[in-house]
């Protein structure tokens, strides 16, 4: 036996680090435009500068570099576009979290001081997650990295607002947006978190115009607005209010007259069938006010404070929404204006960073036309020239991009990209791609010389990350670039951005790029959940840390795992019992690497695989080109829980478990005979056990690439990096019956061990093996495996016979009847009573089971995963009756 060189453990630790700085040393990583290669581009989602790696991140980066690695060694130029994103609120949070730490405040350092801190901290702290992205063995090509605020891509910013406000689709208009009043910003609706809840509604009571005692009554949950009413509208079908509309009613508190409109808002079913109209404060009202010509009264200051206006009686003037509403309410009580209250559920809409509620406020911003813009993207997926994977996501996108309204655009932040618009001495507005062109435009407009005051607001970060596809690419400058690397082949992304950011994506290349599609396919992979369902969280204490997982098991084991779980369609629950399966996995490749090793299998170029004569090399070579294939097939079908699956059996049980315990004894019999010099079948198998398992690494690579590059050099050789090495071809061999035989060979072992193991047979015993109706191919696989079948399923013998007789427990493989004689080794009316006995325990505990399920009230009040952990025990139990009620046939 040679002693071998490997470490007797893997220790991840020891060689990721080490193996990262050489595949980036390499330059593998790296697209070559020169190259005659088919490109392959994906765009990384630019994770935020203040992001850190979190399980999410983890999943799709595994699957991304998975399906880059699969690529590049299939012949194709890969580039993996990386960057990151500004993420304007979210870090112009952080900057001013660490600015109040030193007791400064923004406003006093002023904007061009402030974005000069943000800049600060982004070279200190910012980019975090690219290193933690190369720590998970993330490949893609850092020499192109990008940032949505360096200069080309601010440049495609400007040039890309400029072109659409000439073209129509940019426009500035006065409309409701989401303000959040801790950030001091107008935020998109899909930063707005709707949060349930039981709050109290308020029906009050406004008077008739011109009457003593006729009143029409509202609810609100809102109160504070009622001094913004415009209207109070009523369903033109709703008999009780027919003779009220066209008639006035009188604003409590203010004394304002307010007309009665007909509108077909109102739900006639649903309170009292009237509604106060608020049209600057609340997005439905707003549409109706169009309708019927209101008056926009916006009642709130930018801290969601009472404005001090003549529509607002002056106590209310200065107080924040919420006292404003105590003392309206307690105004109103005072007046006999209050009917009652109740509690109702409803939703209250918040903000997803400050956590504060949101208040619907009519202001001036700037607009994209996205109605328009999205009508050839909506083409685009229904021709199919861009596919949704799995198919079903195109659903959602239809339902989105359908419906869309005009995007809000204009942020009121200092960090991000300023828009580039600039106004007159009358406010009208000048958009250019610079100040120069803005004050020449001005002239022009005025006859003259004007001052110019610069918009302040920036854009909303998806703007810029909507060019992602093409401006990281040089566009508009770089076309070569551009024409080799766009489209896109996929990109792979969670659900939750499909419109903050597919959609985007679509609008936007659609529109700049001649009508071609950012991607022609997008994978859309699950959520990461605990074990137990649930989503993660920090209130939870459910969090699982990926970098975490990196230190204590390594990233191969992690990255196995998640594309292991990353079935289409189908949350990932995370579990860490999983992980240390799929660590196990690494362990077991490691062994069997050393294994050869110590065996001294090693690549013997003299010897062609192709032409083996031992079956059970023919069979593992058959089993390894099917390996390939199925790999490959899965893959390329984004199916990476098929693909992982195919090469954890292969090289656990077919390599491991099979492969490796059938040719033991022909290698322990090379060591016997050392001396004497291996025989020309024992030279094939060790060549081709070398040739298998090296081929094995390589289809393992996109999986587990730290493992597989240390496993290449050390054991065989290699001065060749797996980064660049190619995919394994499948060897030119046909199957025939030699292969069949090993088949059923391995067939037959299984069904023995299960036989054993139903049986409760001890280790120790070898029972003889008796044989009823064997083909000549049986037969023949019986013989030529005879060694290794006795050893490996703990036997004596193997006998044909025409009868079995009593006291042998019997099965059946591929039509060939087996039994074991185990009167002598067991009591056999012993084990029939144990068997009886644990049929009934397990009978009555899936009738317990059963009727928790089939009860009503337990499905009622029971949380979703206790619900799935008792259909799973239901069905566990199930299959151990199964089990038993055979174990319990094979006596008689």
């Amino acid at each position: 036996m040679t002693e071998p060189t490997l470490p007797k453990n893997y220790n991840p630790q020891a060689i990721e680090e080490r193996w990262y700085d050489m595949w980036d040393q390499s330059n593998h990583f790296a697209c070559d435009p020169s190259s005659s290669s088919t490109p392959y581009t994906i765009m990384m989602p630019p994770p935020n500068v203040t992001g850190s790696l979190h399980m999410g991140h983890a999943l799709t980066f595994t699957l991304q570099d998975l399906l880059i690695r699969y690529h590049r060694m299939i012949g194709r130029d890969t580039l993996w576009q990386p960057g990151t994103d500004h993420a304007g609120i979210a870090t112009q949070m952080v900057v001013e979290r660490k600015l109040a730490a030193e007791n400064v405040n923004r406003r006093d350092l002023g904007r061009d001081a402030f974005i000069e801190k943000v800049w600060e901290w982004k070279a200190e702290s910012g980019g975090m997650i690219q290193n933690q992205l190369k720590r998970l063995g993330a490949s893609p090509d850092w020499s192109r990295e990008r940032f949505t605020m360096d200069d080309g891509l601010s440049e495609a910013v400007i040039k890309t607002f400029v072109s659409l406000h000439r073209d129509g689709l940019i426009y500035r208009d006065k409309r409701l947006v989401n303000w959040d009043p801790k950030l001091m910003t107008a935020i998109s609706d899909l930063e707005v978190e709707q949060r349930d809840g039981e709050n109290p509604m308020w029906h009050l009571r406004y008077r008739i115009e011109g009457t003593e005692d006729e009143y029409i009554s509202i609810a609100t949950t809102r109160p504070e607005t009622m001094l913004g009413d415009g209207a109070v509208a009523v369903h033109p079908d709703d008999e009780r209010y027919r003779h009220l509309v066209g008639k006035m009613c009188i604003l409590p508190l203010s004394n304002r007259p307010i007309p009665i409109i007909a509108d077909e808002y109102p739900d006639m079913e649903k309170g009292s069938g009237a509604v106060k109209i608020t049209p600057a404060h609340d997005f439905n009202d707003f549409e109706v006010g169009r309708r019927h010509d209101l008056p926009l009264i916006n009642l709130m200051t930018a801290e969601a404070k009472m404005e001090s206006i003549p529509e607002i009686p002056e106590k209310y003037h200065g107080l924040d929404r919420y006292d404003a509403r105590k003392q309206i309410l307690a105004d109103l009580d005072a007046e006999g204006m209050v009917v009652g209250v109740e509690t109702v559920a409803n939703s209250v809409p918040h903000g997803d960073r400050s956590g504060v509620v949101i208040e619907p406020w009519l202001m001036d911003q700037w607009y994209v036309n996205a109605e328009e813009l999205a009508k050839p993207a909506i083409k685009a997926v229904e021709e199919g020239r861009t596919k949704f994977v799995p198919e079903r996501w195109d659903k959602t996108y239809f339902e989105w991009m359908r419906n869309i309204q005009p995007w809000c655009i204009s942020r009121q932040l200092w960090w991000g990209h300023r828009i580039p618009a600039w106004y007159g001495p009358d406010g009208h507005p000048f958009v250019e791609e610079n100040e120069a062109d803005a004050f020449a435009s001005a002239k022009a407009h005025y006859g003259k010389d004007v001052e110019l005051n610069r918009d302040e607001d920036v854009l909303d970060t998806w703007f810029s990350s909507g060019l992602w596809p093409f401006s990281t690419l040089g566009w508009p400058e770089d076309n070569d670039l551009v024409k080799r690397y766009y489209p896109g082949d996929v990109l792979v992304t969670g659900f939750d951005i499909i419109f903050f950011w597919v959609a985007r994506m679509m609008m936007m290349s659609m529109h700049f790029m001649d009508g071609e599609v950012p991607f022609r396919e997008v994978y859309i992979h699950a959520l990461v959940r605990d074990e137990k369902g649930q989503k993660m969280s920090k209130s939870k204490g459910n969090v699982i840390d990926p970098l975490g997982i990196i230190d204590q098991y390594g990233a191969d084991p992690l990255r196995f795992t998640l594309a292991a779980m990353a079935a289409q369609g189908r949350d990932i629950k995370m579990s860490i019992p999983r992980l240390e399966g799929y660590r196990n996995f690494a362990t077991k490749i490691w062994n069997a690497c050393r294994f050869l090793e110590m065996n001294g299998c090693i690549i013997d170029k003299d010897i062609k695989v192709e032409d083996a004569k031992q079956s059970i090399n023919k069979w593992i070579i058959s089993e390894f080109n099917n390996t390939i294939e199925k790999t490959s097939k899965a893959i390329e079908a984004y199916r990476f829980n098929e693909a992982a699956d195919v090469l954890y059996q292969f090289m656990w049980h077919s390599y491991c478990d099979w492969y490796v315990e059938l040719i033991k004894p022909t290698l322990m019999n090379s060591k016997d005979n050392a001396d004497a010099g291996d025989d020309q079948a024992t030279l094939e198998t060790k060549a081709t056990a070398s040739a298998i398992l090296a081929g094995t690494l390589r289809l393992l690579h996109p999986f587990m690439p730290y493992l597989t590059e240390e496993l290449n050099e050390k054991i065989f050789n290699s001065n060749d990096m797996l980064i660049g090495a190619s995919w394994p071809k499948a060897f030119d061999i046909a199957a025939d019956d030699a292969v069949e035989e090993v088949r059923f060979i391995t067939s037959l072992i299984s069904e023995i061990r299960y036989i054993r193991t139903e049986m409760n047979v001890p280790l120790s015993a070898k029972p003889a093996l008796l044989i009823n109706g064997a083909t000549e191919l049986q037969s023949r696989a019986i013989t030529n495996q005879q060694a290794a079948l006795l050893r490996i399923a703990r036997l004596e013998t193997v006998t044909e016979t025409a009868e079995f007789g009593s006291g042998c427990a019997q099965g059946l493989v591929d039509g060939l009847d087996i039994a074991l004689p185990l009167a002598d080794i067991l009591d056999l009316d012993a084990e029939a009573a144990r068997l009886n006995k644990e049929i009934t325990a397990v009978s009555a505990e899936i009738e317990k089971i059963a009727r928790k399920l089939d009860n009503p009230g337990f499905i009622a009040k029971a949380p979703d995963d206790v619900i799935v952990e008792n259909r799973r025990r239901l069905e566990e139990e199930n299959v151990k009756r199964d089990g038993l009620h055979v174990a319990l046939s094979r006596l008689g």
